[in-house]
């Protein structure tokens, strides 16, 4: 089981681009309708589910208001908790739980990630993928949303944008460095079995 995240930085986007994220999710069976309650699941501050439709999701996410965190559905039983952040200067995070997925399971999460991040119109800063869960999703802001030099531990990959990509390459000289495409570079450990 894995107990890690998914830290996704992009510049801000709108209800528009949640649904073409939606729909990059779904083909990877990853689903924000709940199969059997016809609906998108917010989690309240109760820790409660609060039914809402997709497009309500959307317009909340678009308004930048607050921080949501809602449900995406591997199936009726096994969800992927879902942190969304909006933050200064029109960009925003995405945190994506992975506690409590098999690593397949964690596998096809981090690919729809991928694949959302190379092909949105919305450009993505950095995406931190942590299986392990040996760093803090937020210590990871500072030089994937500014122009911070530190690195926390190394995850198990990074996918950012050439200027954030080397600052982590300068600081982490261990990572290698593949190109992923759409202006982002992808940074392993060198014993990583890419």
């Amino acid at each position: 089981m894995a107990d890690g995240f998914i830290q996704w930085y992009r510049e801000g986007a709108s209800a528009a681009v949640f649904a073409e994220q939606v729909q990059i999710f779904s083909e990877f069976g990853i689903e924000l309708i709940h199969p059997n309650r016809n609906s998108a699941l917010m989690i309240d501050v109760e820790g409660d589910d609060s039914p809402m439709s997709q497009e309500e999701l959307g317009d909340l996410i678009g308004r930048r208001v607050a921080t949501l965190t809602f449900s995406w559905w591997l199936t009726a039983d096994i969800d992927v908790v879902d942190t969304y952040d909006a933050v200064p200067v029109d960009r925003e995070t995405q945190t994506l739980w992975l506690d409590g997925l098999h690593p397949d399971q964690a596998q096809r999460v981090e690919s729809a990630v991928m694949a959302a991040a190379t092909r949105l119109p919305v450009p993505t800063r950095a995406v931190i993928v942590d299986r392990r869960g040996i760093s803090d999703p937020d210590a990871w802001d500072s030089i994937a949303l500014y122009d911070g030099t530190g690195v926390p531990l190394l995850p198990d990959t990074v996918l950012a944008l050439e200027p954030i990509a080397e600052r982590i390459r300068r600081a982490a000289p261990e990572l290698r460095k593949e190109d992923a495409g759409a202006g982002l570079s992808r940074l392993v450990p060198r014993h990583h079995p890419a």
